[in-house]
């Protein structure tokens, strides 16, 4: 469980990948081609939203694999 009270707001690359257990490549993958969870710029740095991670994941959750959901999100 995260505790809200020593958890940044916003994580790096390395850190959302982590977090998703991802590599960072496929988050910058998915920040170039979309599909990747929202994001925010700071000059070069690149911050993921906790809150912006778990409702990208969420919104991936399927029942089966047979669900139209799952063949658009490959």
């Amino acid at each position: 469980m995260i505790d809200s009270v020593t958890t940044p707001r916003f994580l790096s690359n390395e850190q959302a990948a982590k977090y998703l257990n991802l590599s960072p490549r496929t988050l910058e993958k998915l920040r170039v081609v979309g599909g990747g969870p929202l994001y925010r710029k700071l000059g070069r740095r690149v911050i993921y939203a906790f809150s912006d991670l778990n409702a990208w994941a969420d919104a991936r959750a399927c029942a089966s694999t047979t669900e139209a959901a799952h063949k658009l999100r490959r």
